[in-house]
């Protein structure tokens, strides 16, 4: 018979063993009175040769020749025959029979390392009875640790042999093999484990449901899922008994690999089958479902633990809440808040904090506060998270005052705010303004430890959106001082901000920079250096960049495709962008809407609005729905060529499709009315704006200002400047430039002058535009003198007069018959580097002036 070694620890172990406790063994009646030691065994000194039944028939005298014949102790065989004989004649007695294999152990009669025969029926015999049950888990369990790899399968097959020979039963032998399987699971030798497992099955002998149960939560404990789903799979296939705790082990190793749907399943199988399911087994299921998050089929299993009377845990509920709110069902969840504290389950910070995250996810700050100050109340203590979920409903929903003191409370409470914490605050300052207050947050991240790389990223990204590029490099430069690395994120950001600003050369050097440091450019620093050089009209060095990201290996995004032929378009080469265009979706490129709408808008601007049409036919047939920004861009087209019945036939298409124009809709209308003169209509225009719920801003009251202007109705251009004012907007340059040139048109020239006065006491800087209408004014209202002053003005701001200012002054001195000055104005125009144009030689050549149209009307 094969044997197995067991460490030499063994018999130190038998030696401890003889004081027994009472155990109670799960697999026998508890009913079963344990043996009394002092009147069921034999004393210890009756055991001899002499007097033991078994070694009576033995011949036990001395060897005859102690040289050739073994001693009766170093006879490995005859001794293991001899103890497992013995310890059979003892099987009523436990404690005796214990004995003789302790004292066999201590002669060297049974060997202490060896998985023996007489070890297996000493195990059997101490199985019997509860009170020596826990003895012979320990010794097995003691052994188990000592067994070389790979024996399992050999030890149930021992262990069942043995007892058949010695009519121990299968129950019995049952025992000890569950109990073998356990011994491993709890050595952590799962492979044995497995095989244990497989090879009880194979002899009939079935696995109790708590050895089942500790398999394979031993196996999903150490990730190996695979293993515990085919055990289970033999369970079923087998029909080996099982319990809900064995469900909800499979439930959860499933979660532990991702597999909410198989999770659901065991379950849902479970149910099916028949299987009484207990209330821990439903919670297990609940936290299962909201994990996909699956709101409904929790509520539904939540109902259906309360209609067999259980009362959901706390954690339950909790679980429940957070997956409505993950499914924005804020209704449900407050029900449920709800019904959890009238059912006697205290709402928790983790439910609790859902709900806030909820609430302010629906833009209702109010009542997340609410909440937060009542779980206080309660005695609920916030968390991180909870503070966390509030400060960037805050600043989420415009309250950065409330945000920033919900800040200063948590540092306040003893809770150390994260880097995320900061994060959130820096962005919401920016956003709101509070760029003093966001540089303090900043500095304070800094010295206490917490900034790290995102930190720095958000100050320097945040800084370059405002075109604070020098502040943005500033920080850059802290970065690097304080030995905070620089991630491709970071220098994407710079990058951006010197291309916004026009700083192409600081935008290259730092390009190559990070390529010598080792970072890899990835297709967002391409793209934002080919925006910075079509943001500078270079289009060759940006279509340069494009085509090296090409050759290198990079694959455009549709976002740098969108770059690429919205910057053509920006340059002035619209046909080149919607070549290109072509090209790439031949390619795979799916453009946008924004895409179509960039090259509209370029052919547009050209003045070609047959080919913008063409292109808005084809956005049609590629599928593409267009929206405000393409019909805007059209009835700009069709208001600059001074199409107003297309234009207007492009906003009714826009009602009919449900879009609402914008205010540079409207605008472009008005404007395109203001062109042709037709005042009425822009009037009309104006006032449907109102009636759809718009205000008009400076664009649109100046473009009426400047209709009225056009058509000499000065009366209703100061209306609308007044009810400008009246509204509360400020008036620009152009505003008043208009108004000036209107009031010196009509005549007014001190009312010109006042406006003129209140323009520059609201520190308006005038331009060369505002300089020319008064001069111009001026001069056809014979203020030759004022108008000299204006042009000394000019050189006094180093600003250089155009040629309709010298054409307006020579003019106007050619009308007084002042030829000498006229002719010294044109010298000194010629000194300038002035190029004179046609009116000006008619001027000089006929004396006479021709027109006498708006000077703005020029310019515009």
């Amino acid at each position: 018979m094969k044997t197995t070694r067991f460490p030499p620890s063994i018999p130190t172990f038998l030696a401890r063993s003889q004081p027994i406790k009472h155990q109670i063994s799960p697999f026998s009646s508890n009913s079963e009175k344990p043996i009394s030691h002092n009147k069921t065994h034999v004393s210890e000194s009756q055991i001899s040769p002499k007097n033991d039944p078994i070694l009576k028939n033995q011949n036990f005298k001395k060897p005859q020749n102690p040289k050739t014949e073994k001693p009766f102790s170093k006879n490995p065989l005859l001794s293991k025959t001899h103890v497992s004989e013995l310890l059979i004649y003892y099987k009523n007695d436990p404690y005796l029979a214990l004995q003789r294999f302790i004292s066999a152990s201590k002669k060297g009669v049974v060997l202490d390392n060896e998985f023996s025969e007489p070890f297996i029926v000493l195990v059997h015999i101490l199985m019997c009875r509860d009170s020596y049950y826990g003895t012979a888990k320990e010794l097995i369990s003691k052994c188990v640790f000592g067994f070389s790899d790979n024996v399992s399968g050999d030890l149930v097959e021992e262990i069942l042999s043995t007892a058949k020979k010695f009519d121990f039963g299968h129950d019995l032998s049952s025992r000890v093999v569950n109990y073998l399987l356990c011994s491993f699971v709890r050595s952590g030798r799962f492979d044995d484990a497995i095989v244990c497992f497989r090879k009880m099955v194979e002899n009939n002998v079935v696995p109790c449901v708590p050895y089942v149960h500790v398999l394979l939560n031993a196996l999903v404990r150490n990730s190996r899922i695979a293993e515990a789903r085919d055990v289970f799979g033999d369970v079923v296939r087998l029909g080996i008994p099982y319990d809900c705790a064995v469900i909800r082990v499979m439930i959860r190793g499933c979660l532990k690999e991702g597999k909410i749907d198989e999770a659901e399943k065991y379950f849902w199988d479970a149910k099916a089958n028949g299987m009484e399911l207990d209330a821990m087994t439903y919670s297990t299921a609940i936290y299962a479902v909201c994990k996909k998050p699956d709101a409904i089929s929790a509520c539904g299993l939540l109902n259906e633990m309360k209609d067999k009377g259980w009362v959901p845990s706390e954690g339950t509920y909790t679980n429940v809440i957070g997956a409505c709110m993950k499914q924005r069902c804020l209704t449900e969840a407050l029900r449920l808040k709800d019904e959890m504290i009238s059912s006697g389950v205290r709402l928790n910070v983790v439910a609790a904090t859902s709900l806030m995250k909820g609430y302010c996810v629906k833009g209702d700050l109010h009542s997340a506060l609410d909440l937060f100050e009542k779980i206080i109340e309660d005695g609920v203590c916030p968390n991180r998270v909870t503070y966390s979920v509030l400060i960037e409903g805050c600043f989420n929903n415009g309250d950065t005052k409330k945000g920033f003191e919900l800040y200063t409370r948590m540092k306040n409470e003893g809770i150390k705010p994260n880097v995320y914490n900061v994060n959130t605050l820096i962005i919401g300052f920016f956003e709101s303004g509070y760029i003093d207050e966001a540089m303090k947050l900043f500095d304070e991240a800094v010295e206490t430890g917490i900034a790290n790389v995102f930190t720095y990223n958000n100050i320097i990204s945040c800084l370059c959106k405002l075109d604070k590029v020098k502040e943005a490099s500033d920080v850059w430069d802290k970065m690097l001082l304080d030995g905070v690395s620089p991630n491709i994120i970071s220098y994407n950001n710079i990058i951006l901000g010197h291309c916004k600003s026009g700083n192409m050369d600081v935008a290259v050097d730092l390009f190559s920079t990070l390529q010598e440091k080792g970072y890899k450019p990835n297709v967002i620093t391409y793209s934002v250096l080919i925006d910075g050089y079509f943001r500078k009209g270079k289009s060759e060095e940006a279509l340069g960049i494009f085509d090296q990201m090409v050759d290198l290996g990079f694959i455009p995004s549709d976002y740098t495709f969108n770059i690429v032929i919205n910057g053509l378009c920006k340059v002035g080469q619209t046909s080149e962008a919607s070549s290109m265009l072509k090209k790439v979706v031949e390619k795979g490129f799916i453009p946008t809407c924004m895409t179509y709408n960039s090259i509209i808008d370029g052919f547009v601007k050209e003045g070609n609005i047959n080919s913008a049409l063409s292109v808005y036919t084809e956005m049609h047939e590629a599928g593409i729905t267009p929206n405000v920004v393409t019909y805007t861009s059209l009835i700009h087209g069709f208001c600059k060529c001074k199409n107003m019945d297309l234009a207007l036939k492009i906003r009714n298409e826009m009602k009919s499709k449900g879009l609402e124009l914008d205010v540079t809709a409207y605008n472009a209308l008005i404007n395109g009315f203001r062109k042709i003169r037709d005042m009425g209509s822009a009037r009309d225009i104006f006032n449907e704006l109102y009636e759809v719920g718009l205000s008009p801003n400076n664009a649109v009251y100046n473009s009426m200002i400047s209709g009225f202007r056009d058509v000499d109705n000065i009366e209703e251009a100061v209306d609308f400047h007044k009810k400008m004012v009246n509204e509360g907007m400020l008036c620009d340059l152009r505003t008043y430039t208009t108004l000036i040139d209107g009031l010196l048109k009509s005549g007014k020239i001190v009312s010109a002058s006042d406006l003129y006065t209140e323009m520059l006491a609201k520190n308006i800087v005038p331009d060369v535009i505002t300089y020319t209408v008064l001069v111009n004014g001026l001069c056809h209202k014979g203020q030759l003198e004022n108008a000299r002053k204006i042009l000394e003005e000019m050189d006094k701001k180093s600003l250089v007069p155009s040629v309709i200012i010298y054409n307006s002054l020579i003019g106007g001195y050619f009308r007084e018959g002042n030829l000498l000055e006229a002719f010294k104005l044109h010298d000194e125009m010629l000194d300038r580097g002035l190029i004179p144009d046609d009116k000006t030689y008619d001027i000089l050549v006929t004396g006479k002036v021709k027109g006498d149209e708006s000077i703005m009307e020029a310019f515009c």
